[in-house]
C-alpha cells in the first residue's frame, strides 16, 4: 500500500520532475544513485525554505537597522530644536526687558521734564502776584505823590506872589503824568501776562508728552504682559515632559535639581547699585516678578537638560536585538533587569556619563561592567563576551564598554542590563520609555 501511493506519486510528478541518475564510477564497477520526482520535489522545497527564511530574516535586520538610524537622528533633530526653541525665547524675552528698560527711562525723563515746567508756572505766577501788589502800591504812592505835588505848586504860586493855577494847566499836567504811569503799568503787566502764558504752553506741552508716554507705557505693558504670558506657557509646556522624565523613572526631580545646582553654583561679578522703595525694600514691579519667575523656570529648565545627559536614558545598544526578558520576577526570585538578545560581539555602549566601578568576571553574570553615575544611580552590563573598560575610567554616553556574548549563567548570546538607584534595582524600561517623553 505504501509502495503503490509514493508510485502514484512519482508518476505525478514525473511531468515536471523526470527521473534522474547519478552514476558513480570507479576503477572496478559502476554504480548509480536514482533520483526520483519525489526526492527532487522535496530537495527543490527544502532549497526554497532556506533561501525564503534567509531573504526575510536580512530584510528584518536591514529594516531594524534603518529603523534604529531613524530614531537616534529624529533625536538628534528634537534635541536640536528643543535648544534653538530655548535660546530663542532668550534673546525675545531679553529685547523686551531693553525696550521695558528704554520706555521706563523716558517716562522718568518725561515727568522730570512736567515737574521742571510746573515749578516754573509756579514761580511765574507768584512774581505776578508779586508785580500786581507792588503795581498797586506804586499808583498808591504816585496818587499820593502827585497830591503832594499839587499842593507844593500851590504854594510855590502863593509865595511868590502869582495868581492862582489855572485848573485847565493842572488837569492837563494831570493827564499826561497819569498817561505815562499808566502806560509804563501796561507794559509791565504786558510782559508778565506774556511770560505766564509761554510758561502754560509749555505745561501744557509737557502735559501732553507725559500723556504720551504715559500711553506708550500702558501698550508696551500691554504687549509685555502677551510675551509674558506666551512664554510663561511655553516654558509649562516644556517643563510638564521634563518633569514627567524623572517622576516616570522613580527619581525625585528636586533631589536631581539640588544636586546639579551645587555642581553649577559659580557666581561673580561687580555690583551695581539698586533702587529702593519708600518702604526700604528693593523696588521690584510685577514686569520684573513675572520676568524673574520666567528666568526662575528657564533656569530649572537648563538644569533638567543638564540632569538629562546624566541620567541613563539611552538604549545599551544600537544594533538589531529583541527583548527576551523582561525585569520581575520568574522562578520564584527577581530577574533585576532586562535582557536584549543580538548577535555576538555586538557593541555594548554605556548609558550615561560616569566612571566604571567593576570591570571582571562575576558569578551568574560572566563577564560584567558596572558604572557608576550622579544622582545614586549605577548600571550594569552582563554576560559579555570581551570587556572594553578598566576600573577608575570616566565614560561618557555612547562610549563602548563591551562587546555582546554568552558569558555566565546564560542559555544563549545576549545582553543582560540592569539600573540601580540608591543600591537597589529598578525596572530599566522606566528610564527607557521615560526618555520618549522627551526626546
Amino acid at each position: 500500500m505504501h509502495r503503490r501511493i509514493l508510485h502514484r506519486v512519482n508518476h505525478a510528478l514525473e511531468r515536471w520532475f523526470p527521473e534522474q541518475r547519478l552514476f558513480l564510477k570507479s576503477d572496478t564497477s559502476t554504480r548509480f544513485v536514482r533520483l526520483t520526482p519525489l526526492t527532487q520535489t522535496l530537495t527543490l522545497g527544502a532549497a526554497s525554505l532556506v533561501f525564503g527564511w534567509s531573504v526575510i530574516a536580512s530584510s528584518i535586520l536591514l529594516i531594524d537597522h534603518l529603523s534604529s538610524g531613524n530614531v537616534r537622528t529624529q533625536t538628534t533633530r528634537a534635541e536640536t530644536a528643543f535648544e534653538a526653541r530655548l535660546d530663542a525665547l532668550s534673546h525675545e524675552r531679553d529685547a523686551r526687558a531693553e525696550e521695558a528698560s528704554a520706555a521706563q527711562n523716558r517716562f522718568q525723563t518725561a515727568l522730570q521734564q512736567v515737574s521742571q515746567m510746573q515749578s516754573t508756572l509756579l514761580a511765574s505766577e507768584e512774581r505776578r502776584r508779586e508785580l500786581e501788589t507792588g503795581i498797586s502800591v506804586i499808583q498808591a504812592t504816585l496818587r499820593r505823590a502827585m497830591t503832594e505835588r499839587d499842593a507844593a505848586r500851590a504854594d510855590l504860586l502863593k509865595a511868590s506872589g502869582a495868581g492862582p493855577v489855572a485848573p485847565g494847566a493842572s488837569e492837563a499836567d494831570k493827564a499826561k503824568d497819569l498817561a505815562a504811569t499808566l502806560q509804563v503799568i501796561t507794559s509791565a503787566l504786558g510782559d508778565t501776562a506774556a511770560e505766564r502764558d509761554a510758561k502754560m504752553a509749555d505745561a501744557d506741552a509737557a502735559r501732553q508728552e507725559a500723556s504720551q508716554v504715559s500711553l506708550e507705557m500702558k501698550l508696551l505693558e500691554q504687549r509685555n504682559d502677551e510675551i509674558f504670558t506666551t512664554l510663561e506657557g511655553a516654558v509649562n509646556i516644556s517643563m510638564a515632559p521634563l518633569d514627567k522624565v524623572f517622576k516616570s523613572a522613580g527619581v525625585d526631580p528636586d533631589r536631581i535639581i539640588a544636586e546639579v545646582r551645587r555642581g553649577y553654583s559659580g557666581q561673580g561679578g561687580p555690583l551695581t547699585p539698586i533702587s529702593f522703595s519708600a518702604m526700604g525694600v528693593p523696588a521690584i514691579d510685577s514686569a520684573e516678578a513675572r520676568a524673574s519667575g520666567i528666568l526662575e523656570q528657564l533656569d530649572r529648565m537648563n538644569m533638567y537638560r543638564i540632569a538629562t545627559e546624566r541620567l541613563p536614558l539611552h538604549m545599551p545598544l544600537h544594533t538589531a536585538f529583541r527583548f527576551s526578558s523582561p525585569f520581575g520576577y520568574r522562578w520564584g526570585r527577581l530577574h533585576a533587569g532586562v535582557d536584549l538578545a543580538g548577535a555576538m560581539g555586538s557593541p555594548v555602549e554605556v548609558t550615561a556619563d560616569g566612571v566604571v566601578s567593576f570591570a571582571g568576571q562575576q558569578s551568574g553574570y560572566g563577564n560584567v561592567v558596572k558604572v557608576k553615575h550622579d544622582f545614586g544611580l549605577e548600571t550594569v552590563y552582563g554576560h559579555l563576551s570581551k570587556i572594553r573598560a578598566t576600573v577608575g575610567q570616566k565614560v561618557s554616553r555612547g562610549d563602548r564598554i563591551g562587546d555582546m556574548g554568552n558569558t555566565g549563567r546564560s542559555t544563549g548570546t545576549h545582553l543582560h542590563y540592569e539600573v540601580h538607584v540608591d543600591g537597589k534595582p529598578v525596572n530599566p524600561m522606566t528610564f527607557i520609555k521615560a526618555a520618549k517623553d522627551v526626546f
